[in-house]
């Protein structure tokens, strides 16, 4: 990563390891809490949740959890029972999400009971995609840029995570439509764990979310990496577990770098997953 990141304007950032891992939470000293990740998609029928317990402060900072009772509800009463596979990772082979429906977590450990409801929201699809390149204090810079009109009157959630040369997807931000409901809109999508080069595969997985999941990483991302103890963000599970429970409808997009002078993105065309 260059020193000068300059997408974000000097802000820090916390860098997180990969939405392919599990939640990392530290605390002082307490009694253990659940930490819960769970993101369903409707990218295909294999879902995954991942399961593990705080820990202190000054120690390794993932315990799994293995021998809990997971399950989700749909509203028209088919419940899906996902099987523990070792290290926190509870998975469903053959759950195909539906948009219609709400869909209630249920996870039953240690005499506890832990719930959330999430149902998947609807996708708004892009225009065009293109590249830009950009010389920012004698450096050049990369930009991945969506552009899309955005539905008027309905509050939109976005998430992004990119895969650099087929590596694995990490979260690169949280927005939202709060000052641009119903606007042609472009998302500039940079380098944030590494810059993007000329000749990389970019992969942008773009997904809709709710309110409760935005929030989260939301808070995810703008906490200062700096803090002895940064505080954890806002879940949506009850009995004061942490981590959260969501459904993203989401596209997969590529694009490759190419070294030329700034693109038009209305020329250059998505490549949809």
């Amino acid at each position: 990563m260059r020193k000068n990141n300059i997408w974000i304007f000097g802000l820090l950032f916390f860098i997180l390891a990969s939405c392919e891992e599990k939640i990392d939470v530290d605390l002082n000293s307490s009694d253990p809490r659940m930490v819960v990740e769970a993101k369903l998609t409707n990218k295909d029928r294999n879902q995954i949740i991942h399961l593990s317990r705080t820990v202190n402060f000054d120690a390794e900072n993932f315990d799994p959890i293995t021998d809990a009772l997971v399950n989700v509800l749909a509203s028209n009463g088919r419940i899906f029972t996902f099987t523990s596979k070792g290290n926190g990772e509870y998975t469903h082979s053959n759950f195909s999400v539906n948009n219609a429906l709400t869909y209630t977590l249920n996870i039953a450990h240690n005499n506890k009971t832990y719930e959330s409801k999430a149902k998947m929201p609807e996708y708004v699809e892009i225009d065009s995609m293109g590249v830009t390149k950009e010389d920012i204090f004698r450096e050049t810079y990369y930009f991945v840029n969506l552009k899309f009109r955005d539905p008027v009157n309905v509050p939109n959630y976005y998430i992004y995570e990119v895969s650099i040369n087929d590596g694995p997807f990490r979260f690169n931000m949280a927005l939202n439509d709060k000052f641009n409901d119903g606007q042609e809109v472009t998302h500039q999508i940079g380098g944030r764990n590494q810059d993007f080069k000329a000749g990389d595969k970019i992969i942008v997985r773009r997904q809709l979310v709710s309110k409760d999941v935005y929030t989260y990483w939301n808070e995810f991302q703008s906490t200062n990496p700096g803090s002895a103890a940064p505080g954890n963000p806002s879940g949506n599970l009850s009995n004061n577990a942490l981590g959260y429970f969501g459904i993203s409808n989401q596209r997969e997009y590529s694009v490759v770098i190419q070294d030329d002078d700034v693109l038009n993105q209305d020329e250059v065309k998505a490549s949809m997953h």
